[in-house]
């Protein structure tokens, strides 16, 4: 059996201490130019603290990304006919604004889309093969096809609610919902 080990208060605090430098970081500048040692001294801890967490900025990332989506993934908006979000998870991560500008980095756009892909894939998917009657890996390459559009309409916005997004999302909607009814017609 592997060694689990408990997290405590202080570890708790320290990766926040963590991530929350690494937030700040990112408001300041492309993900592209922060260094573990940049980070270090926002977060004021020593490298070696840093290390004993993480092995490198990526997993920070995946950290931050993984709460953003976890943190968000009930976050409430209308929802579809069998129950679905009709919110993008790109959206819903903006929903706290502390995100927007992460999300805004171009450099990071394929790597945050994967990871959205990643943690979306089990729960979307089977919603597409159920509306669609296409197969797992069709509903997939769906899936995958939305999730880019919607990133793309997003990030025009600024992942921004504004009236302009909203006429937008619901005009994407009507389009995949018609998709949709278009593939169990045929």
């Amino acid at each position: 059996m592997a060694n689990v080990r408990k997290i405590d208060r202080r570890t708790v605090y320290t990766l926040n201490v963590i991530q929350q430098a690494f937030l700040k970081l990112i408001d300041q500048q492309p993900f592209a130019k922060i260094t573990v040692a940049q980070l270090c001294r926002e977060a004021d801890i020593t490298r070696s603290t840093f290390y004993l967490h993480y092995s490198n900025l990526n997993e920070v990332l995946d950290a931050v990304l993984d709460q953003a989506l976890l943190f968000n993934q009930d976050l409430a908006f209308d929802t579809a006919a069998d129950g679905s979000s009709l919110l993008p998870a790109c959206q819903r991560i903006a929903g706290a604004p502390k995100y927007r500008r992460l999300l805004m980095d171009p450099d990071l756009s394929e790597y945050i889309i994967g990871r959205i892909a990643q943690h979306e894939h089990d729960r979307v998917v089977p919603q597409i093969v159920q509306r669609t009657g296409l197969s797992d890996q069709a509903a997939t390459s769906l899936f995958i096809y939305m999730l880019h559009g919607s990133f793309a309409i997003n990030r025009r916005h600024h992942f921004t609610k504004t009236p302009e997004w909203y006429a937008d999302v619901k005009m994407l909607q009507k389009f995949i919902d018609a998709g949709y009814g278009a593939f169990r017609k045929g």
